[in-house]
């Protein structure tokens, strides 16, 4: 039997919101953009390919209406970010919202993939196997992005001497 629409909205808004705050930070954009993930869904769920799991399809969706809009808006801006508790060496770099907009300013001219990789992770609180799943890779490729992310942000951090 297949899953209602109805379901999958509500078993997967909160992650898809998360996610996409991960990528906004600004909560008012975020759930915009997920309502139109989820329509862009609805629209197109006749062309859902049910060998994928469905959270992979709706974060694909998800980033690219991010992305679209992005394109559109050239710059979105980070608001209302609430950076998690953590003993990373990088938390503790964070000690006054300058250094704190300087480290997002370092995350956000990260390369791709590992500006998202990051994000995904260390904002969206994904795990390696999610974050795996929505690039079609595996779970050690992701797990091993975020580390080199990691490194890339500490040499930049380093650079700047915040």
């Amino acid at each position: 039997m297949e899953p209602r629409f109805e379901d999958i909205y509500l078993e997967y808004y909160p992650s898809i919101y998360r996610y996409l705050l991960s990528l906004t930070k600004n909560s008012s954009l975020a759930e915009e953009l997920t309502e139109e993930t989820f329509f862009k869904a609805l629209k197109n769920i006749k062309k859902y390919n049910p060998e994928y799991k469905i959270f992979t399809w709706l974060c694909t969706i998800a980033k690219n209406t991010y992305y679209s809009t992005y394109q559109k808006n050239k710059k979105i801006e980070p608001l209302d970010i609430d950076i998690k508790a953590n003993n990373e060496e990088i938390i503790n770099k964070i000690i006054t919202s300058e250094t704190n907009e300087e480290l997002l300013k370092i995350i956000h001219n990260l390369e791709e993939p590992y500006k998202e990789v990051f994000t995904l992770r260390f904002y969206g609180d994904l795990s390696y196997k999610q974050i795996g799943n929505i690039f079609n890779k595996t779970e050690s490729w992701a797990r091993l992005t975020f580390y080199r992310s990691k490194l890339k942000i500490k040499e930049n951090i380093n650079e700047k001497e915040l």
